[in-house]
């Protein structure tokens, strides 16, 4: 099974960044739309088209989902993927027009040493139609798309995925750009707050450290400026209503808590899209919806870890190092 959240079939997922920007763009297009919804836990979050993924709301399903960079210069970025989407023929269809649906969120890396004087220019657009036209099965981790220029409060952050199936059969992954306040490692060492979760020595094969660092709860974070933001999906193959994506999103975020110290901080804006695309043979029961809502947990903490450690440090003076730079490890 593919570690990545196109281990679910009819999913692709495509990066564009811009390096002398330090910024990208990562965006996730459904070969068929896809019921989805949204929980937003953080408290400075930065979206486009994101009301109507309510349970309430009419429009049922999406073409894509977009994570991108640049705070409010990345919400651009919607609209190139919607570009590419509208040429590709995708959209919701209103009477002889087709509407392509795909919301999306950006995280603040605007401070992290790239040039962002690109004037007019409408940059992140055509970061996002070049992400959107890029979309395969097979996708690149770390310092690409949406987490090229991502950080946390000491390591360079980036984009990261993970996957697995429930006891029943339904499969669920995770897709992240990992921005965070605080930290996603203990203390001052090289191991993962996500270690419990790890399949497949992902990132390391660490486990906890030994013995635990007497600094591992110290409150560490990047500043008191709303300068963050840990953006991501999850996705499934069963079949959901908006309402039970609703959950499934809600649930998911419990991935973040586990990954990430601290997480949901008024001065970010965590948010966690959903996804089902309904192609499981099953129809999940409550119990299935339960689990794979704690599948999805647990695939969100080991893609937060996957990211950063797949990272590589930005080219600029006094960028912070990545975790293989740091701890000097190979892995």
């Amino acid at each position: 099974m593919k570690n990545l959240i196109t281990a679910i079939p009819g999913l692709r997922v495509g990066h564009a960044h811009d390096e002398k920007l330090g910024s990208g763009v990562t965006v996730l297009i459904f070969d068929s739309p896809a019921v989805a919804s949204i929980a937003i836990h953080g408290g400075a979050p930065g979206l486009r088209d994101t009301g109507l993924l309510e349970p309430e709301m009419t429009v049922e399903r999406v073409d894509a989902l977009v994570l991108s960079g640049g705070s409010v210069f990345g919400l651009d970025s919607m609209g190139g993927a919607v570009a590419c989407l509208r040429e590709s023929g995708r959209g919701f269809a209103i009477r002889d027009i087709k509407v392509p649906i795909a919301p999306g969120a950006t995280l603040f890396d605007l401070l992290n040493g790239g040039d962002k004087n690109f004037g007019r220019e409408p940059v992140y657009w055509h970061l996002g139609y070049r992400a959107a036209a890029s979309a395969a099965i097979d996708f690149a981790l770390g310092s690409v798309g949406a987490g090229f220029g991502a950080t946390t409060e000491n390591l360079k952050g980036g984009l990261g995925s993970a996957s697995a199936a429930t006891s029943g059969g339904f499969l669920v992954g995770a897709l992240v750009a990992v921005n965070a306040v605080g930290r996603a490692t203990i203390g001052d060492g090289p191991h993962f707050w996500a270690a419990p979760y790890e399949k497949y020595d992902e990132f390391g094969g660490l486990g906890w450290p030994a013995p635990w660092p007497a600094d591992a709860l110290a409150f560490r974070i990047k500043g008191g400026a709303p300068e963050n933001t840990t953006i991501a999906i999850v996705a499934t193959d069963a079949a959901l209503s908006k309402a039970e994506a609703k959950r499934l999103a809600i649930m998911a975020h419990d991935g973040m808590a586990r990954a990430l110290r601290p997480a949901h901080a008024p001065m970010d804006g965590d948010t966690v899209f959903s996804a089902a695309t309904g192609t499981a043979v099953k129809v999940p029961t409550i119990v299935d919806m339960t689990e794979i809502g704690h599948c999805a947990a647990d695939c969100l903490a080991r893609a937060i870890a996957r990211a950063v450690y797949e990272a590589t440090p930005l080219p600029f003076p006094g960028a912070l190092p990545s975790w293989r730079g740091r701890h000097r490890l190979t892995g």
